[in-house]
């Protein structure tokens, strides 16, 4: 199997993974329910788009710059909260526009988005062989 494929199926287990994780915070029931819908889903939201747009860029310098644009599209849509289009209110009373644009504006959601596009980068570090190979040789 070449690392290509090998690195195609790391990627689809781990969108896997953060989508099945991500969405079972979000209904999470138990201690510090709250936290984890809200904040710790969004985490796992921030690595998905990461993962995801690691799909179609794969360079040494996309692993650097996709946690970047994704924690800059991320915030901008969370600034779109604070637009109450009857378009956008419409697409947001669905259960994929609440997923993908949310309903309520908050700053706490930064800190987690940070996080999230941190963690992101980590992990297309982990699934890139050329950052692989560079640990593995020191």
């Amino acid at each position: 199997m070449s690392a290509k494929s090998r690195q195609n199926i790391y990627i689809a287990i781990s969108l896997l993974f953060v989508t099945i994780l991500g969405f079972a915070l979000k209904y999470y029931n138990g201690f510090a329910q709250e936290w984890f819908n809200n904040s710790g889903a969004a985490i796992f939201y921030e690595i998905f788009w990461c993962l995801f747009a690691f799909c179609f860029f794969r360079s040494q310098r996309a692993i650097i710059t996709i946690p970047i644009w994704v924690f800059i599209a991320t915030a901008l849509i969370e600034f779109l909260q604070l637009w109450h289009l009857p378009l956008l209110q419409q697409f947001r009373a669905t259960f994929i526009g609440k997923t993908l644009l949310g309903t309520t504006f908050t700053w706490w959601d930064f800190p987690h988005y940070l996080i999230g596009c941190i963690l992101g980068w980590l992990w297309l570090r982990m699934l890139s062989p050329q950052a692989n190979a560079k640990t593995s040789k020191s």
